[in-house]
């Protein structure tokens, strides 16, 4: 087989062990928080940070435009000059958690995204939130790190390379965003 074909074929296996009972779950959980009205935060580094900004555009437009219920959800990490800010005046581990101090109430839903689950400021936001009356949920690959068990809804990828593992998380991610788009 070619590389390509064997990405494709391992990507398939990780797919197939991606626990669809748990991306139901989120989702159930989106719905509240959206006929809530409260707010769905998203944190993430790199190609996590990414994965949550695409999110965010999903939901924002995707998920909500010409829909008479619309999500209230944000990346915590897209508004670059507050994400400085804090990186170069407090400590770039605390961005998350401060910005979610100004704006997360009891019922909000914070979603971390870590392939690692070891982010020392994901795991900072996660902690904030749990503490403080927020659903947590954590996107994790390899054995789900130290945000596996920090969450209480976990969608995690058992993969140890990291491109299927964002790979996965992105199918998730649009299996969340496209239950609303679906259906009106």
């Amino acid at each position: 087989m070619t590389y390509t074909e064997t990405y494709r074929e391992q990507l398939i296996d990780t797919l197939n062990g991606l626990d669809l009972k748990q991306v139901d779950q989120a989702i159930a959980w989106l719905s509240e928080a959206r006929d809530n009205g409260n707010t769905i935060f998203m944190t993430g580094n790199g190609g996590s940070a990414a994965s949550a900004s695409h999110f965010v555009c999903d939901m924002l437009k995707g998920a909500s435009y010409k829909h008479d219920k619309r999500f209230r959800i944000l990346s915590l990490h897209d508004n670059m000059p507050t994400l400085t800010a804090y990186s170069n005046d407090v400590d770039y581990h605390d961005a998350a958690l401060e910005q979610l101090k100004n704006f997360a109430k009891p019922g909000d839903v914070v979603i971390a995204i870590s392939g690692s689950g070891n982010s020392p400021n994901v795991l900072r936001a996660i902690q904030y939130a749990n503490e403080n009356g927020c659903k947590t949920i954590g996107l994790t690959g390899r054995d789900g790190g130290k945000l596996g068990p920090l969450v209480q809804l976990q969608i995690h990828t058992p993969e140890p390379h990291m491109g299927r593992i964002e790979d996965a998380h992105m199918i998730a991610l649009h299996m969340i965003c496209y239950q609303f788009m679906d259906v009106k």
